[in-house]
């Protein structure tokens, strides 16, 4: 079984009906996840979100909450990750805590994935092609979910 870093935007799909949630339900299904601790964060953010814009009921959301809360996800401190993640912020000109995730990746030696386009685009720009085998899309991740990761 595959592990894979995953961040917010595929972990709230399994919780909220969107673009995406049967390939997020798939992943869930078949592979090993781990996220940084950051993750916990992000997803309340977005459900309060989700709220505030009236796409979730505060009941939804805090069913959202818990449902999350009980995932099995194995979560990665991130303290020892901070000198990596504000290289890579710093390389990349995007926000730091989102590089958490790229920074776990690379310290488990697997792939991260995102349903986040506007990331997955700039991290596929120009140099920075280094990401372009350890990150990858959502529909791609639920379809490769069990073939070997290209760096086990």
């Amino acid at each position: 079984m595959n592990t894979l870093v995953i961040d917010a935007s595929i972990a709230v799909k399994w919780v909220v009906e969107e673009h995406g949630t049967a390939e997020a339900l798939t992943l869930r299904q078949r592979a090993k996840l781990i996220a940084p601790e950051l993750l916990t964060a992000e997803c309340a953010n977005i459900l309060w979100k989700k709220v505030q814009r009236d796409e979730l009921s505060k009941d939804e959301a805090f069913l959202a909450a818990r449902l999350l809360q009980a995932a099995d996800i194995e979560f990665v401190p991130t303290r020892s990750l901070l000198e990596t993640a504000t290289r890579t912020a710093i390389e990349l000109d995007h926000p730091a805590y989102e590089c958490l995730y790229l920074a776990v990746a690379a310290e488990r030696n697997c792939r991260f994935v995102t349903a986040d386009e506007r990331f997955l685009r700039k991290l596929s720009e120009g140099h920075r092609r280094q990401f372009r085998d350890s990150v990858i899309g959502l529909r791609q991740a639920a379809g490769d979910v069990d073939k070997p990761s290209p760096t086990a």
